[in-house]
């Protein structure tokens, strides 16, 4: 009897996990939908900041905000800012969960917060780095875009090739000047 309780759980947590992100889906993922172009907007910085989406109790957080959205993302990132700047401990993922749950209103926020390196992402890195090393020119003429799709972030080359960002960077700027022309 105690294992076909055990089991019980286990099943309807599994259930629940998929159910959930099967709601998720319907707005997060929806590139036609507001909030979709809100969470891509902040999304990025979150990441980088160290916040885990994958995680239940963020994609519930997120499920259930479909008013204040920009405020609570906002509000969030500045918080864990300022966390970082009087160098507090920081959790990204409990701290956007509370933001997003509460209806947090950002105090100071600065489109410029998004610039800042400690939420710039890979791919922002590099995209800046390929202007001082090949010049703006050469980068706008090789690199169509960088794409962040499923957690990854990609270099689309103009001559249709694709290469992940952390194999650029293992790659170093000369490998990758010759697999964007060739």
């Amino acid at each position: 009897m105690q294992n076909y309780k055990y089991c019980y759980i286990y099943n309807f947590y599994k259930f629940s996990h998929y159910f959930l992100q099967g709601l998720i889906n319907v707005w997060l993922y929806d590139k036609d939908s507001v909030e979709y172009e809100i969470f891509k907007k902040y999304e990025k910085a979150l990441v980088q900041s160290g916040v885990n989406f994958s995680r239940i109790d963020v994609q519930e957080a997120l499920n259930g905000c479909f008013d204040g959205l920009e405020d609570a993302l906002r509000a969030a990132i500045s918080y864990i800012l300022w966390l970082h700047e009087y160098k507090h401990k920081i959790h990204p993922s409990m701290i956007l969960v509370r933001a997003l749950n509460e209806k947090w209103k950002p105090k100071e926020w600065e489109e410029e917060y998004l610039n800042l390196p400690i939420l710039k992402s890979q791919g922002q890195r590099w995209w800046e780095g390929a202007a001082k090393m090949w010049g703006c020119d050469k980068r706008n003429q090789l690199v169509t875009d960088i794409v962040y799709d499923a957690g990854k972030e990609y270099i689309v080359f103009t001559n249709g090739k694709e290469m992940l960002i952390e194999t650029a960077w293992r790659w170093g700027w000369e490998r990758v000047l010759d697999y964007a022309i060739y």
